[in-house]
């Protein structure tokens, strides 16, 4: 998609959020992945954490972000799968004023064409929350690279035309 180089890049604050009942911050690939793509494409790490696949404690981390004026987007990775533990798109949907469907349905559609018909059991979701964007991925990193490179990259860089996700950030709290 099209970059146009006369409009100044505008960094985006993004915390990352693992969620997992295994990981920490010595093995979390997924999490290291999608911070080198963020850093890399010169975005402000604003947080990071680990939470275990618990609705309740994910829903309130990403409430603590939301409120937080130095976070405009939180970029999940685990717990969008279809097993008992996989809740993170339930935590999400507690707080979201707005879902974003075509965020998923793309998601599948670019992973389809990776892994094939194993991509519906991805749950990856976004919405937005009091003008605060929430994405989660799957925990794979292979999903993590699929999500950032083929949607986020490009929907988080203002520069991105014919419109992106940033350029509606001043616009989000309006009601």
């Amino acid at each position: 998609m099209p970059i146009d180089a006369s409009i100044p890049f505008r960094p985006v604050r993004i915390a990352v959020l693992t969620v997992s009942d295994t990981r920490n911050a010595a093995d979390d690939r997924s999490g290291d992945t999608l911070v080198q793509r963020i850093e890399a494409a010169g975005h402000l790490l604003a947080d990071r954490a680990i939470e275990k696949d618990d609705a309740e404690r994910i829903a309130e981390r990403l409430l603590g972000w939301i409120a937080a004026p130095d976070v405009d987007c939180v970029i999940s990775t685990g717990g969008t799968g279809v097993t008992g533990r996989d809740v993170t798109p339930e935590a999400f949907a507690r707080v979201w004023d707005k879902e974003i469907p075509g965020f998923g349905e793309l998601f599948r559609w670019l992973s389809y064409a990776k892994i094939g018909t194993s991509t519906i059991q991805s749950r990856a979701c976004a919405g937005v929350a009091r003008g605060t964007y929430l994405f989660a991925l799957p925990g794979s990193t292979g999903a993590v690279k699929d999500g950032w490179d083929g949607i986020l990259a490009s929907q988080l860089d203002i520069r991105h035309q014919p419109c992106n996700f940033v350029e509606l950030m001043p616009r989000l709290r309006e009601r």
